[in-house]
């Protein structure tokens, strides 16, 4: 009969350092990427709001709004996408998920 020692280094490193590393690095990099989006995104509605001051184009609340409710969806499927697949490193996939919620904070 085959023991594993669960709490011998390797078997921590294995099942609880390496996807809670992966996780801080996913974590950090998908906040990063949240507001160098959220940065160009507000740069296009300053852009849209000068374009229709002068006249070039013409928009309105309800579209604006609209265009807000699709980029909040994708943004929020991402972040679901990422921590589903960051939770099958592990069989409970507790040290990636929190890991890659210490990364988003720390970001």
């Amino acid at each position: 009969m085959d023991t594993q020692d669960f709490f011998s280094t390797p078997s921590l490193l294995a099942n609880m350092g390496a996807p809670f590393l992966l996780g801080i690095a996913v974590g950090y990099f998908a906040k990063k990427m949240l507001r160098t989006a959220l940065f160009l995104g507000g740069g296009m509605v300053v852009m849209l709001f000068a374009a229709e001051y002068y006249g070039v184009v013409h928009i309105t609340d309800t579209q604006l709004l609209h265009a807000t409710d699709v980029a909040t969806e994708v943004a929020k499927s991402s972040s679901d996408f990422l921590l589903k697949r960051l939770s099958q490193f592990t069989v409970q996939g507790v040290s990636a998920t929190g890991g890659f919620l210490l990364g988003f904070k720390l970001g």
